[in-house]
Order: structure tokens, then sequence, then C-alpha cells
């Protein structure tokens, strides 16, 4: 008798909460070319057809919302197993860092999965710029951090490739071709290095307008309209828009975010929640 995959199995139950796959593509951090596949090799497993085409959607059939309801409660007891017996291992105290583009995307999601799997572990968030947390990582005073920077001494492992995009507030009298105004942060930046780079290799004329030490500052002055940014698609409100290339600005690439720790840290907390986490987003 074949096996069930729960990986699988968590995907359809995602897949049904949140009505798309492009929607569970982005909870799962996958594609959606990914959760495709992972719905058609289930259907195999299964033998029926767990989808079938209403319009330009897709909606359960009659079998895919039996297993989806079996599902729940195989995943229901598979995460309580998990957590029944490795509570007495993974107890503990760590302090983790993320960046602030990225604290109200990315780390609640990281937290969640440390949540459910080791919901002993405490946790002391510290949310601050790049250059701080890799400063703060490497002199210990944090265990791990989500950030988009690398070093040789840290290991790490992508959890999210972000589109760049430009930004502006929704009602910004954008004029292509006119001197761009830019928001950029001060120093060091990785998102300054990449427009700065993009408009003099482009030769689009640019002045810096505001100049902001935190993504608060920058975000105020992306809504007040004084001009324009280039962040990861994470930092977009939906009182601010996307200039696209067809409106004469050049292309951004992309931005990676990873979850680093250091490579010579020996406590074993540490080093079992990095490597539940690898597992989860690779």
């Amino acid at each position: 008798m074949n096996n069930l995959d729960l990986g699988l199995l968590r995907t359809l139950v995602t897949v049904e909460k949140t009505n798309t796959f492009s929607g569970a593509a982005a909870v799962l951090f996958k594609t959606q070319s990914a959760i495709s596949q992972q719905m058609q090799r289930l259907e195999s497993q299964i033998g029926y057809p767990l989808f079938e085409k209403r319009g330009r959607h897709r909606e359960l059939t009659v079998q895919g919302k039996q297993l989806t309801m079996y599902a729940r409660r195989l995943l229901a007891i598979n995460d309580e197993v998990l957590r029944t017996l490795g509570q007495q291992q993974v107890e503990g105290h760590i302090r983790f860092g993320a960046t602030f583009d990225v604290a109200d995307t990315i780390l609640p999601i990281v937290l969640t999965h440390i949540a459910r799997h080791a919901p002993k572990v405490k946790l002391d968030i510290q949310v601050d710029r790049s250059p701080a947390l890799m400063e703060q990582l490497a002199s210990g005073d944090i265990d791990m951090t989500i950030s988009t920077r690398e070093a040789p001494g840290l290991s790490g492992f992508v959890v999210r490739t972000s589109p760049t995009v430009w930004i502006c507030a929704a009602d910004f009298p954008f004029s292509r071709g006119a001197t761009l105004p830019l928001i950029l942060a001060d120093e060091p930046s990785i998102f300054r290095q990449l427009a700065l780079t993009a408009l003099t290799q482009s030769q689009t004329q640019w002045r810096i307008n505001y100049l902001a030490p935190s993504l608060a500052g920058i975000k105020a002055a992306v809504r007040a309209g004084l001009g324009v940014t280039a962040r990861s698609v994470e930092f977009l409100g939906p009182d601010m828009r996307v200039l696209a290339e067809s409106e004469g600005l050049p292309a951004l690439p992309l931005v990676t975010y990873r979850l680093l720790t250091r490579k010579d840290t020996i406590n074993p907390l540490v080093l079992h929640i990095f490597k539940m986490l690898r597992a989860q987003f690779e």
C-alpha cells in the first residue's frame, strides 16, 4: 500500500486555505509551477483528480474535499507528535534578528515554524537594518538573522528571493524623462547601491530628494509624495504603486533574503532550530 506524502498534503491544505495555487505558492515560498507539480503528484498517488476548472479558477473535486479533510487531521497529528517528542530536548532561548522590510512578511512565517515545532523556545526579536544585524551576529549579540548580506564566517540558506522595483506614492505625478527625485537610505544600503548602479548604467538623470536613516522614514517620504525609491516588493503598501520599465526606468535585480548564523556556533539549540528551518524552506 502506498503511503501519503505529508508534504504534499500540507500543500493541498494550503491551497484550500488560500483558494489559489498562487496564494499557496506565496505562503510556502514556492513557485506556482512547483505547487501545480506537487498537486499532480498527489493526484497520481490518490488516483483521482483533486481539482476541476470552473471558469478561470480551480475548485476542489469531491475527492479533493475529502482528502483535504483527512489531510488536516493527519497534519495535526504529525505536528502534535513532533511537538510532544521534541519538547524535552528543544527548550531554551534564541536571539533572532530581521531587517525592517521583512518584519511584517517573512519574519512572522519563520517565527510560526519555530512556535509550531519548538513551542518551549523563548525568542528575543531584534529588528534593525542589515549592517547593524550583521555586526550583532558577528559579535554574538544575536544567534541568527534574516538579512540580504553574506559573509565568509556565516552559514545560511535562502528564505525568499524578491523582485526589486521602483516605488512611489499611488498619486505621485511621475514625469518620464524628468530628473528622478530619489528617496534613499543613508549608507550602507544594498537598495541604495542597486538604485544608483541601475540609474548610472542607464544614464538616467537623478537627484537625491530625501535621505533617511530608517525604513519608517523612507515609507513616510514615499507616502508624502517626495519621490521614488527602490525596494523589494515587501515594502509595498496599498497607498503605493510600482513604476514599470515601460515608464522609462531601468530594470532592477532580484534581492535575496537569507537566514544566517555563525559557522562557529556550538549552541545545540541554535543549530537545531537552524537545521529545522533550513529543512522547511529548502
